[in-house]
């Protein structure tokens, strides 16, 4: 994997604004989870702010666009976002505070189920 420490960067890096998964998704034009999987198969430069959060710099983004005449075609092949795609972003990208609002709610109904 190409991640890089976000406190090994610059001070012109960290004033520098970095882009979100969701910011690359959308130039892309493709899905966050394809851009989550391109970043940790090292094929796209990724860095991780706090060893979590995947942040790109714009402009390696657009030279990974120029770069990938492959990947070029499936971006305009890609332009239409299905449903099923949208759907399986959210539940992929939600799944904890979905788990966590359910147990809140199992809790809540133990918690009053009495009164």
């Amino acid at each position: 994997m190409i991640f890089k420490n976000f406190s090994a960067l610059s001070l012109n890096m960290a004033e520098e604004k970095l882009l979100t998964v969701r910011d690359v998704s959308l130039i892309l034009g493709i899905s966050e989870k394809e851009v989550v999987d391109l970043a940790e198969s090292g094929a796209m430069p990724a860095y991780k702010v706090g060893g979590v959060y995947l942040r790109f710099k714009e402009e390696q983004i657009q030279e990974f666009k120029r770069q990938t005449p492959k990947f070029s075609s499936k971006i305009k092949a890609r332009q239409d976002y299905t449903f099923k795609e949208r759907v399986s972003d959210f539940f992929y990208f939600n799944d904890f505070y979905i788990l966590t609002l359910l147990i809140i709610v199992l809790l809540l109904l133990i918690i009053f189920q009495g009164y």
